[in-house]
């Protein structure tokens, strides 16, 4: 679960590259490798340069294919699964549950509980994750939100306890962890340039086969035009928010899926999406759901507070706040109002 993520949507590959004037065709064919699937209920393509892409990308493409069976929250043959209907009783999980579960709940303890891996059955009250979205009765947020505490989940080794009436969901991290894997997975055969896109999630290895930085586009909220172009190398991009997933009422009320843990319900942050750039596609990817739950203000002490990474604010108020060490790679489409405000450490 993607829990509150805000509203900068790096596109998927293609789209992203197009939009930001510059698509993979016009950089270089020459050891151009391809990979396309849908996993992780997102469509995903990885393309890669160097002559060992081939078996690369084709062990890449098994090993999400992998992990995602292992960690579904819907697959009854999944470890996670498993976890979340043993009525409170452990299970054994193999180290890759192991390793992503744990970090999970580190970034759960390193943001004050705003990342809340255990948020799945109120996000499913509301309709999310079945399609038939709705807006639930405050009592039934309130009984659901008794049980929505990461602090009670047990993980020791290889054995993880879900308590009963509890269900834990990896959404906020696993495209993230995935991609880190993926990346390492690359750069052991040999692989120096590649773009991999798992939905909202962008990661760069090393620079395009010229020398120069990936071309990212960023979406604007709720439009289908391009907001900006990010520029980067060697790092993961990864952008929430509300419009990839809402429903609107009968009375124009707009509901979107990442959840405040506090009230169960549609963050109201003032964030319209939030894009976290950073070495690792695990952090940047809990930081995304989490900072957009935040908002501007409490998002940009936390920057500060812990630094790592760096980050890309849009508001409702129509501007656009900007860490330093971005300011220098990000460029205001066109054409474009929004005023641009730049955050110091």
């Amino acid at each position: 679960m993607k829990l509150l993520k805000n509203i900068f949507l790096v596109l998927n590959l293609i789209t992203a590259l197009s939009l930001a004037g510059c698509t993979v065709q016009q950089i270089s064919e020459k050891n151009k490798t391809e990979r396309s699937l849908f996993a992780m209920n997102t469509y995903m393509t990885f393309t890669s340069y160097g002559e060992n892409s081939e078996i690369a990308l084709q062990e890449a493409a098994d090993f999400v294919k992998k992990v995602e069976a292992l960690w579904s929250v819907t697959d009854k043959n999944s470890e996670i699964y498993r976890a979340n209907h043993n009525y409170g009783q452990p299970v054994t999980i193999s180290k890759e549950t192991e390793d992503l579960v744990s970090y999970a709940l580190e970034m759960a303890e390193r943001t004050n509980g705003v990342l809340e891996p255990t948020l799945y059955p109120v996000l499913t009250a509301w309709g999310f994750t079945t399609g038939s979205k709705q807006v639930p009765k405050k009592e039934e947020i309130a009984v659901l939100l008794q049980n929505v505490d990461y602090r009670r989940i047990e993980l020791a080794g290889k054995e993880l306890t879900v308590p009963n009436e509890m269900q834990l969901d990896m959404g906020a991290v696993a495209k993230g962890y995935t991609a880190d894997l993926i990346t390492q997975l690359l750069r052991e055969h040999g692989v120096d340039s590649a773009i991999l896109s798992l939905g909202g999630n962008i990661q760069a290895i090393g620079s395009r086969p010229d020398g120069t930085d990936w071309r990212i586009g960023i979406r604007a909220p709720w439009e289908d035009g391009n907001l900006g172009v990010l520029e980067i190398s060697d790092a993961a991009v990864v952008t929430s928010g509300g419009y990839e997933n809402y429903f609107e009422d009968e009375n124009g009320n707009i509901y979107w899926h990442i959840l405040d843990p506090v009230t169960g319900r549609p963050a109201n942050s003032g964030l319209e999406s939030v894009t976290v750039i950073g070495s690792e596609g695990r952090l940047c990817d809990a930081l995304s759901t989490a900072l957009f739950i935040m908002g501007a203000e409490e998002a940009g002490n936390y920057w500060r507070e812990n630094g790592g990474f760096d980050m890309l604010l849009v508001t409702n108020e129509n501007e656009i706040i900007l860490t330093e060490g971005i300011a220098d790679r990000f460029t205001l489409g066109d054409g474009r109002e929004e005023t641009v405000q730049v955050l110091e450490s």
